[in-house]
């Protein structure tokens, strides 16, 4: 897709989503019964990308109400093979708990409840994954430059050549000011920011930008991270 068609696209992407909003769009979205606040473009993204990988590990932050991570266990159990999910929320709220771990595609599920880029966490993924790959990670809590950027630096040296780092919400840099009053991130301040910040300085990672032409309506635009070298 050509750059003027793909800003054109992003520019339609921006517009919709900034009406979308107005409606709690995201907040109607379900993944096999489980609430999911991702655009059925991201869905897409994300299952090509798994499919692509075949990854033996996907690191996640950020569980929220479960169904992000229902969706990512769900495409390794597409896959098939020993995939499994790393997923981490610093204060995991009970019932999802429960749910999660009375879930069918449980077997395909580790929950690490703290903060993602405490020790004690990075030292339980690190033991998990030891040196078995492909790793991908998808980073989805908080949504602050500072956190994610932190993020990023603690969790990209896990990824494996030729996998990913996708960096949700990086449209956040590009829809109105005012959708952000009274939060702790908006225009400036957010995940696209810090992928900008973190891809200045660390060369072993490049935007793909075909899977965001591919899919068009995403919420990550410059968030899917690849890896090309070691």
């Amino acid at each position: 897709m050509s750059e003027r068609i793909s800003s054109r696209m992003r520019d339609v992407n921006i517009e919709w989503l900034t009406r979308a909003a107005e409606f709690d769009h995201l907040f109607h979205t379900r993944w096999l019964g489980e609430r999911f606040f991702h655009l059925p473009g991201d869905m897409l993204a994300i299952q090509e990308l798994i499919w692509q990988v075949r990854p033996r590990y996907i690191v996640q932050t950020g569980i929220a109400a479960g169904g992000g991570a229902v969706f990512s266990a769900s495409m390794l159990e597409l896959v098939g093979g020993e995939g499994h999910l790393i997923a981490i929320e610093p204060r995991l709220r009970a019932e999802v708990k429960q749910r999660l771990q009375s879930h069918r595609l449980a077997h395909r599920m580790t929950l690490i409840e703290g903060e993602s880029c405490a020790t004690s966490t990075l030292d339980a993924v690190r033991e998990q994954v030891g040196t078995q790959g492909p790793v991908l990670a998808i980073l989805d809590l908080t949504h602050t430059h500072d956190h994610v950027l932190r993020e990023l630096e603690c969790y990209a040296a896990l990824v494996t050549p030729g996998s990913y780092v996708i960096v949700m919400d990086t449209i956040m840099e590009y829809l109105p000011e005012s959708m952000f009053d009274g939060k702790p991130y908006g225009r400036g301040n957010n995940p696209a920011t810090a992928a900008q910040a973190f891809l200045a300085r660390d060369d072993r990672f490049e935007v793909d930008g075909d899977i965001e032409d591919r899919v068009l309506m995403t919420l990550s635009p410059g968030g899917f991270l690849k890896r090309v070298r070691q």
